[in-house]
């Protein structure tokens, strides 16, 4: 039996929620584009759980990106499918299962061009929703709006709004709420930026243009959850056993969900889905949900990958199941990255996020592999970890000693030399593994130096592979990684961060 709106009533799962009947005739408010498992395990899901409280009351219209490829799957099932989500949460274990009706159709911009269209002039059309990947948002300078389909997602997205205005007029009633989910910075203003270029490039009239400036809002967002997508074969088959029906559909999550929107009292009162669940954010200003992921997320992740992976923990969930290991990345979050973090930003919501950070880092159900997250080790700690080094040192000239000890393991983990293959490949306990790391001859050629000091020295001072601060110059820094790297040489690092001793 496959899902499908018909079989429903089928369908018995303990535990399971099921769509009620009436949640199918909701009108269509949302414009989506993108299939993909990020934006129907967080928005989708959203938009999902409020029309099941009573509070949206929308459906969503996907559109597929590309502009060939069907919607089968989409809709043999009638659009349903189904979300585990797994984890743990204020470190206890909790699990949801769900079939999702958000979606009402699955649209082909190849195929169905004409419908979105005739969607584009609906007056229940309220928001668009997107995620083409980061190379989505991208000026195609050519893109011509009459074609049908323009050829990039902003070409696109221009081509609604013009057939909006040109069906309901230019009235701030007829404007729409857009939030795009694209991992990059400032998503809203690009995408914005982007579609007023191509309206003077496609010659539309001034009139317009002032209509797409005013009465539509471009929202900057950031969404965190993890999503692997769809479950692995045996995985499938069980949860198909279990539940007596077929889903070609179905997608895992975390628990852990984050969907910050940038906006004010206008987007509140459209996009009214946020009232349903406290993961989504609508604030006037989103940044600091960005530095909070990027430093306490990103960044514990990015300093603890050596300890981790030195210590012989293939995975973060091994490693959080070690206790030692536990207290180093909960002390280096609390005592050294937090307070570093330059917003302000209570300490409350700081050692909440951070519990959230460890909840998702114990998850039993989502493996992920350090070797992976050692991927362009030297950039990230560029990108995620200095700036809060460098923010700390503006408050105290005390060592943080928990970035301080990240920081050696991270020197002894890039202990690389360069194969026959033109890979650099590490030793750890007699065991090789591959650094993928485009700074890695950097690394080699510092680890061919007489000492241990040199080593150091080379590298804290590099300003190009720092683009630009010389970490030898930071009180007291050089000399505590050299004495950790020292330790670490002398005991490994797992025996130093069992013993405590990460302080001394």
């Amino acid at each position: 039996m496959i899902l499908s709106q018909d079989n429903l009533k089928n369908i018995a799962v303990p535990g399971l929620i099921v769509p009620d009947e009436k949640l199918f005739s909701l009108p269509e408010k949302v414009l989506q584009f993108g299939t993909g498992v990020l934006l129907r395990g967080l928005p989708d899901y959203f938009i999902d759980k409020a029309n099941r409280q009573g509070i949206f009351n929308g459906r969503v219209v996907v559109v597929k990106s590309t502009d060939t490829g069907s919607a089968t799957e989409f809709d043999q099932q009638d659009s349903l499918y189904s979300l585990s989500i797994k984890g743990i949460e204020n470190g206890e274990r909790v699990e949801e299962n769900v079939i999702c009706s958000a979606i009402s159709r699955v649209l082909s911009a190849g195929n169905n061009w004409a419908e979105i269209m005739e969607f584009a002039r609906n007056p229940e059309l309220q928001v668009v929703l997107s995620n083409t990947t980061e190379v989505g948002i991208q000026l195609v300078e050519n893109d011509n709006i009459a074609n049908t389909p323009p050829v990039s997602f902003p070409g696109k997205l221009l081509a609604v709004l013009h057939e909006r205005y040109n069906a309901l007029g230019g009235t701030a009633k007829s404007g729409l709420v857009i939030v795009p989910t694209e991992l990059i910075v400032d998503n809203g203003k690009k995408l914005k930026a982007i579609v007023l270029q191509l309206a003077s490039n496609n010659n539309l009239s001034g009139e317009f243009i002032n209509w797409l400036n005013d009465a539509n809002y471009f929202c900057n967002s950031l969404v965190d959850r993890i999503v692997p997508g769809k479950p692995d074969a045996k995985t499938q088959e069980l949860l198909e056993s279990a539940g007596g029906y077929k889903d070609d559909l179905r997608i895992v999550s975390e628990v852990y969900s984050l969907w910050a929107i940038e906006g004010g009292d206008k987007v509140k009162s459209v996009l009214t889905f946020a009232e349903a669940d406290k993961g989504v954010v609508i604030a006037p200003d989103i940044e600091i949900f960005r530095e909070l992921k990027l430093r306490l997320l990103n960044g514990t992740h990015t300093m603890s990958c050596a300890v981790a992976f030195l210590s012989g923990f293939p995975t973060v969930k091994v490693a959080m199941d070690d206790k030692a290991f536990g207290e180093f990345i909960h002390e280096l979050m609390i005592h050294d990255i937090a307070p570093a973090i330059p917003y302000d930003v209570s300490t409350e919501l700081k050692h909440d996020f951070a519990g959230k950070v460890l909840d998702r880092f114990r998850n039993p159900h989502i493996e992920h592999q350090w070797i992976s997250i050692s991927a362009q080790y030297s950039s990230k700690i560029k990108m995620r970890v200095l700036p809060v080094l460098q923010q700390h040192y503006r408050t105290t000239d005390e060592v943080p000693q928990y970035l301080a000890f990240g920081f050696a393991a991270f020197l002894r983990f890039m202990k690389v030399v360069k194969n026959e293959k033109g890979e650099y490949i590490g030793s750890n306990n007699g065991v090789e593994y591959k650094v993928t790391d485009d700074n890695a001859a950097i690394f080699a050629e510092a680890w061919k130096l007489d000492s241990l000091e040199e080593v150091v020295e080379s590298i804290l001072s590099n300003e190009n592979l720092w683009d630009g601060p010389n970490l030898t110059i930071l009180p007291g820094f050089k000399d505590a990684v050299l004495e950790k790297l020292t330790a670490i040489t002398e005991h490994g690092v797992l025996d130093l961060i069992s013993k405590k001793e990460l302080e001394s």
